[in-house]
């Protein structure tokens, strides 16, 4: 088993050393609904239907594929073209950046810097920043994906507060001894909360990485880079995204290279960008008295 993998990581050494390689993966990206349905639940003029019909669509938002063009330094990241469904133009595109997609995520390794172009309420934006460096934990732990032998990483990353795919439910239930007393204090201050305040961003994840040294380019899914072999497969406790087919030094070539359009921003400008427009349609909803949820997920009515 050892020469079969020497021997590939001899072949596929040789296909990187080629002036023009290319290779090509396709991922599937997956994330867990559980929380963003426990904070329905707490919103009682929402009908076991409404909740029903919010996460079908919720379920097909987190359910998505993206290719990953990567050469020997640089990669783009983008999710499949697929035609609008009805009533998802403008609200379904935004939501999706919102969700960890939209526009064509550019690394380059070489130098350590990263482009994303976002749309965000009508406005284009073009993040443009340094790559986060990872503390990579080298486990030694191997499995199979496909037919490539893969092995563990991990990393304590810290968190976009942007990507609304990082929300966790935050558990309000008071003591038991304390319930009434704090009910009937808040009673008043309940009737205007939004259902988002139990809503609540972590600062760092756990990510699990599982990476090919067959494939020694330091390449990854979205943000992720930096180990030695294209990663296929990264689990951040709510989101898996898994390699599900790949191509080495395909005959057609895609051009590699970053977004153009949109307002300059870095990182931490777009997160104070969101976060600032996220609380003042917060700030609108409990106005009217916590109608309405917040914002509509995916354009639902």
């Amino acid at each position: 088993m050892k020469k079969i993998i020497i021997a590939s990581i001899f072949m596929i050494s040789g296909l990187l050393n080629a002036q023009n390689f290319q290779g090509m993966a396709v991922y599937e990206s997956k994330t867990s609904t559980a929380d963003f349905m426990k904070g329905m639940s707490t919103n009682r003029e929402m009908t076991p239907e409404m909740q029903k019909q919010i996460e079908e669509r919720m379920k097909k938002m987190f359910e998505r594929t993206f290719i990953l063009n990567f050469d020997k330094t640089a990669s783009i990241y983008k999710e499949e073209e697929k035609l609008d469904a009805p009533g998802q133009q403008g609200g379904g595109r935004m939501m999706m950046s919102m969700m960890g997609g939209g526009g064509t995520h550019y690394k380059n390794a070489k130098d350590k810097q990263y482009v994303v172009d976002k749309e965000f309420f009508g406005k284009e934006f073009l993040i443009r920043d340094s790559l986060p460096k990872y503390e990579w934990k080298l486990e030694g732990e191997s499995k199979k994906i496909g037919n490539y032998t893969c092995f563990k990483a991990t990393a304590v990353v810290k968190v976009s507060e942007s990507d609304f795919r990082n929300f966790r439910f935050r558990n309000n239930n008071p003591k038991e001894g304390e319930k009434k007393a704090e009910t009937v204090k808040d009673t008043a201050k309940a009737k205007k909360t939004n259902f988002t305040d139990d809503w609540e961003m972590p600062k760092e994840n756990v990510i699990t990485a599982w990476y090919c040294p067959e494939i020694p380019v330091n390449q990854g899914p979205e943000n992720y880079w930096g180990l030695p072999g294209l990663i296929l497969e990264v689990n951040d406790g709510k989101t898996v995204i898994l390699c599900s087919k790949l191509v080495l030094n395909s005959k057609e070539k895609v051009e590699i290279k970053p977004a153009s359009k949109g307002k300059e921003v870095t990182q931490k400008e777009y997160d104070e960008i969101v976060k600032k427009k996220m609380e003042e349609m917060r700030e609108m909803n409990s106005g009217r008295g916590g109608q309405g949820g917040g914002f509509r997920m995916g354009g639902a009515r």
